[in-house]
C-alpha cells in the first residue's frame, strides 16, 4: 500500500473508541486488518453483502447514482465504509 494509505489507516486508528480496520478489495478478501481473522472475516463478507444491496437499492431508485459511502449505527458500534476502488471499513 502506499505511504499516504498507511498514514490515513494510522490516523483512524488513533481516533478514540476506534476498535479497528478493514481494507477489503473488490472481492470481499481483506488485505489489510487490525482485528483479529475470525472477526476481519465475518465483518468483510457481511458487510461486501450489505454493500451490494444498498449499492443496488440506491441505483433501482435511480440508476445515473451510485453509493459513495455508507454508515451502519448500532448500540455498540458504528461501522463506515468508502466503496470506492478499494473499500475501506472502520469500525467502532
Amino acid at each position: 500500500m502506499s505511504h499516504e494509505v498507511e498514514e490515513t489507516l494510522k490516523r483512524i486508528q488513533t481516533h478514540p473508541g476506534v476498535v479497528g480496520t478493514i481494507v477489503v478489495n473488490n472481492e470481499g478478501i481483506p488485505i489489510r486488518t487490525t482485528l483479529d481473522n475470525p472477526t476481519t472475516v465475518q465483518y468483510a463478507g457481511l458487510i461486501q453483502s450489505l454493500t451490494a444491496k444498498a449499492r443496488s437499492a440506491i441505483r433501482d431508485i435511480d440508476p445515473q447514482n451510485d453509493l459513495t459511502f455508507l454508515r451502519i449505527r448500532s448500540k455498540k458500534h458504528e461501522i463506515m465504509v468508502a466503496p470506492a476502488g478499494e473499500r475501506n471499513l472502520e469500525l467502532k
